[in-house]
C-alpha cells in the first residue's frame, strides 16, 4: 500500500483515514476475527461509561429502508473493566485507538475521563449525546451552552487529545462545533445517530420501550454530509465525518466536504470487512486520478 492515504490528524499519523465507528465494532476483537484490523487507520471503542450498564430492555435493533434504528442504551462493561481487560489487547495493535466516553452526569464524565489520564490511549472521543439524568433526560449535546459547559469542564481534566462527537439533533450543529472549538476540543466528529421512531402496527405501540431511538445507515448520509461540510468550513480544528458510509465513493465525498478522517458504522453489520473495500477503493481512486496524497482533495468542495 502506498502512502496516498496517509493522513496527519492532530499531530498523529494515520496509515489511512478509515476508522470503525463507536458502537459498531466492540473493542476490536470481534472485528479482528473477520479481517486484520491493523489495516485500518484506527478504531473507536464502544461507548464507555464510568460504571457498567446493561443497556435498554426490549427490542434494540429495527431495520428500516436504507438504514437501521438502534436502542442499545450504551450497554458496556464500564471503564475499569475495559482498562483491565480490553485496553492491553488493543494497545498491542498497530492502529490509532480512540476511546469513546459517555456519561449521564457531569460527575460521571469527569471521573471516567480521569481514569484514562494515566493510560496509553491516543484520543478520547467524548460522546455528548448522552441524556443528562439531572436535567430531566435532555441530552448534553442538544443545547450549545450546555455542551459548552461539558467540553470546558472535561477539557480541564482530560490529559489526552479530545474529540467531541456531535449530535445531529443539536439546535445548531455549526454553533455547537464552534463552542467545542472555543472550549479546547482538538477535533470534532459528526454525526451521531438521528432521533427516530418505529411503530408496531399489530400491537399498536412504539417498537422501542423508550419510544425514540437512533437512526443510522445510508439514509442519513446526505444530511450528515451537509453537516460535515458546514462544520468543516466553520471551524479550524479537524473534523471526522460519520454517517452512512458504505463505499469508497461515500468516504471520498466526506473528505472533499472537509473531513480529515471518516468512520464506518452500520455498513459493517452488512459486511464486517467492508472497511477493507472502502480503503482499497479510495486507494484505487486516488491512483486513477493521479492524486499523490488524499490531503490534496480535502475540503475542495
Amino acid at each position: 500500500m502506498s502512502k496516498r492515504l496517509e493522513t496527519e490528524f492532530c499531530g498523529k499519523v494515520f496509515k489511512n483515514p478509515v476508522l470503525l465507528a463507536s458502537g459498531t465494532c466492540g473493542f476490536g476483537r470481534e472485528m479482528n476475527e473477520y479481517f486484520d484490523i491493523e489495516k485500518l487507520g484506527g478504531i473507536c471503542s464502544k461507548g464507555l461509561t464510568l460504571h457498567a450498564r446493561n443497556g435498554n430492555e426490549g427490542i434494540r435493533i429495527w431495520e428500516t429502508p436504507s438504514g437501521v434504528i438502534n436502542s442499545i442504551g450504551l450497554e458496556n462493561p464500564g471503564v475499569d473493566y475495559y482498562i483491565e481487560n480490553d485496553l492491553p489487547w488493543i494497545q498491542g495493535k498497530n492502529l490509532v485507538n480512540l476511546v469513546n466516553v459517555g456519561g449521564h452526569s457531569m460527575e460521571d464524565y469527569i471521573e471516567a475521563v480521569q481514569k484514562f489520564n494515566d493510560q496509553d490511549v491516543d484520543f478520547i472521543e467524548l460522546n455528548i449525546s448522552c441524556p443528562n439524568v439531572k436535567a430531566g433526560g435532555m441530552n448534553f449535546g442538544v443545547k450549545t451552552e450546555v455542551a459548552r459547559e461539558v467540553v470546558r469542564t472535561i477539557r480541564g481534566v482530560c490529559k489526552h487529545k479530545m474529540i467531541v462527537k456531535l449530535s445531529p439533533n443539536a439546535e445548531s450543529i455549526v454553533d455547537l462545533a464552534k463552542a467545542c472549538e472555543e472550549e479546547g476540543a482538538d477535533a470534532v466528529s459528526l454525526t451521531n445517530t438521528y432521533l427516530a421512531m418505529a411503530i408496531d402496527l399489530e400491537h399498536r405501540k412504539p417498537v422501542f420501550n423508550n419510544t425514540y431511538a437512533g437512526l443510522s445507515g445510508p439514509a442519513i448520509k446526505p444530511i450528515s454530509l451537509r453537516m460535515v461540510h458546514q462544520v468543516a468550513h466553520a471551524v479550524k480544528i479537524p473534523v471526522i465525518g460519520i454517517g452512512g458510509i458504505a463505499t469508497a465513493e461515500d468516504a471520498l465525498e466526506y473528505i472533499m466536504a472537509g473531513a480529515s478522517l471518516v468512520q464506518i458504522g452500520a455498513a459493517s453489520f452488512v459486511k464486517p470487512d467492508i472497511a477493507m473495500d472502502v480503503i482499497d477503493g479510495m486507494e484505487s481512486w486516488l491512483e486513477k486520478h493521479d492524486v499523490g496524497n488524499i490531503s490534496e482533495i480535502r475540503g475542495i468542495v
